[in-house]
């Protein structure tokens, strides 16, 4: 017997994202949650999360160096990454790997216990 996410019987079923949600399953639980339609839960999460240049709540405020706090659940910020030297694991030559920004999210302790429950 194998033993996987889901088991049907004998017959296994193996989830390909692993028990993750995608967008339109979000979608979905939304819009039941929310009584609106699919299509306007999907606008709405594209509202939020959206990462195209003037779109998305969260991107659109870490873009102007803003932090985004979601009481109980988390902060979205950004974060900077100092220049360094690395190797290239193939031919072990040093690199110079170039500083960056990069997003950051930090879970509330509401998250926290709620996850770790």
């Amino acid at each position: 017997m194998v033993i996987t996410n889901r088991r049907i019987s004998d017959v296994v079923v193996v989830d390909p994202q692993g028990g993750a949600v995608n967008k339109s399953e979000m979608a979905d639980k939304l819009a039941s949650k929310a009584d609106v339609s699919k299509g306007k839960a999907t606008e709405i999460i594209d509202h939020i999360f959206s990462t195209k240049d003037g779109e998305g709540i969260i991107a659109v405020e870490l873009d102007a160096g803003r932090k985004v706090n979601i009481t109980g659940f988390g902060n979205f910020t950004t974060k900077d990454r100092s220049a360094r030297q690395g190797r290239n694991p193939a031919t072990g030559q040093t690199i110079f790997i170039p500083a960056k920004k990069y997003a950051h999210f930090s879970a509330a302790k509401g998250l926290k216990d709620r996850v770790a429950e």
